[in-house]
């Protein structure tokens, strides 16, 4: 077979034969007449190579592709096209004439295998005897998972699963996988050099795979694909819970405020004229300020019910209605998400990049301490973060009593602290440990990022001088802003 570098008289398109004869003036008919086989071709050739600086695959060439594919391309690329295309462009440059498509597919299976038989056997490297033995249980026995009681489940299998509807027993059950992973005791970092393409082929692989079928492979590429589908599933799970965080936050709010709508509506009946019939009772209280008021002032004011919606409608529209709010908000945090939410931060590690938000991470601290205690407010004496975390009404909810002499109340602490942790998570300026889309925003940067700081700048065509950048911002909200008046 010709190599891929030499076509045949029938690959040669005809525009290019009737070019080429133009120029030598000569028909191009006469390709016909050329002999693709024996000593002339392989002549003519030898010529070409000669006169381009090129020469033909040899064993020792082949040998040295290999292992420069097994060396720089396949332990981060596993797709063959992409291994294939950069072996023909390594060929050019070394100037070798492409191998046979066959031998070109060889050497390809060749060097993905070696390449991945390197990367499992570092991988194999970092993981000490007893998480191989735990990693080889999960395909040859049936744990019970963490605080299963009621029947045993395949903990491999059970990790593999997706969270279902937002819920209590959602959070706890992505606590509980979250907690099967951990016992594993990976080690930090294991797949830190690995590429994420070849992370993302080993889960897929574990993923789809039978524990039989992973217990027929070898040991070491066992325990890396095990690894890369456990680690990434560890950072789903987290993220996971992160999403669960935030939405059963949310989820509590809008709930208590649907609620007090709910009974405010249904009590609620604008009063018409209002200032007029306030007008006519007072008038009528001072002209009769002895007798009763259902005497005087109900009459006045066209009933008792009347009145009563004037109350309605002052309520609904004062700050009573949010005081409201927020004591539902809390009783139904207290009532049915608090163990959920208690076990998540004692689960998840959060991080701040901005001091400014250091009360958050104290008062996280402070929850997670007093998590499994009965008592309903801390001790006298505990430093309690209070700016940053608590503000507004609920510093009025905060206290028993008078704010110098009482306690904090925990439940109210902990449901202005999540509050507080929510919106900081949303615009990442709090992150988590171990996730991937709730990770250190700093991860995003490049490692050279702080030394060629301005060059970064200029490529993405931003100032370095943030009030360069935020100025023309606030002129455009501004001009925004005006247009809606």
């Amino acid at each position: 077979m010709h190599g891929v570098g030499f076509p045949g008289g029938g690959e040669l398109p005809s525009a290019a034969v009737e070019f080429v004869a133009e120029q030598l003036r000569v028909s191009a008919a006469d390709l016909g007449f050329y002999e693709w086989s024996g000593r002339s071709i392989e002549r003519h050739r030898a010529e070409i190579r000669e006169a381009l600086g090129f020469r033909e695959c040899s064993v020792a060439d082949a040998d040295k592709l290999t292992d420069w594919l097994v060396a720089n391309v396949t332990q981060a690329q596993r797709r063959a096209d992409q291994v294939r295309a950069d072996l023909l462009q390594r060929c050019r440059e070394e100037g070798i004439e492409p191998p046979s498509p066959g031998r070109i597919e060889r050497i390809v299976r060749s060097a993905l295998h070696q390449g991945e038989q390197l990367s499992f056997t570092r991988i194999a490297a970092r993981l000490p005897t007893e998480v191989c033995a735990r990693l080889d249980a999960l395909v040859t026995a049936v744990p019970n998972a963490p605080g299963e009681t009621v029947d045993e489940r395949e903990v491999l299998a059970w990790v593999k699963t997706d969270p279902g509807r937002l819920s209590l027993n959602t959070m706890l059950d992505e606590i509980a996988k979250l907690e099967a992973i951990r016992s594993l005791q990976l080690p930090e970092g294991l797949l830190g050099d690995v590429a994420g393409k070849v992370v993302a082929a080993w889960r897929a692989r574990a993923a789809v795979q039978a524990p039989s079928h992973l217990r027929e492979l070898g040991p070491e590429a066992r325990w890396s694909v095990l690894a890369a589908l456990l680690v990434l599933r560890q950072q789903e799970i987290t993220d996971n819970l992160v999403e669960l965080l935030v939405s059963t936050v949310h989820t509590i709010g809008a709930r208590a405020d649907r609620r007090v709508t709910e009974e405010m509506v249904s009590t609620f009946k604008r009063v018409r004229n209002k200032q007029h019939m306030l007008h006519r009772v007072a008038e009528a209280a001072l002209d009769r300020p002895d007798e009763t008021v259902r005497s005087v002032v109900f009459p006045v004011a066209g009933g008792e019910q009347t009145l009563r919606d004037v109350v309605a409608e002052f309520k609904a529209s004062s700050p009573q209605f949010r005081k409201n709010v927020q004591v539902k908000l809390r009783g139904s945090y207290s009532n049915h998400y608090r163990r959920g939410l208690l076990k998540l931060v004692q689960t998840l590690q959060f991080r701040s990049n901005n001091t400014m938000h250091a009360p958050i991470i104290d008062g996280i601290e402070l929850v997670r301490r007093y998590a499994d205690s009965s008592t309903q407010t801390y001790r006298r004496g505990e430093q309690v973060p209070i700016r940053g975390v608590v503000g507004g009404d609920w510093l009025e909810l905060l206290y028993r009593g008078e704010v110098t002499t009482s306690r904090i109340q925990r439940s109210v602490y902990e449901l202005c602290l999540f509050t507080a942790l929510r919106e900081q998570l949303r615009c990442k300026e709090i992150w988590v440990e171990g996730a991937d889309k709730w990770r250190n925003p700093e991860a995003d940067l490049p490692a050279d990022f702080e030394t060629r700081r301005v060059e970064h700048y200029r490529s993405l065509s931003k100032p370095l001088d943030p009030a360069e950048f935020i100025e023309p911002l606030r002129a455009q909200i501004r001009d925004e802003l005006l247009c809606l008046q």
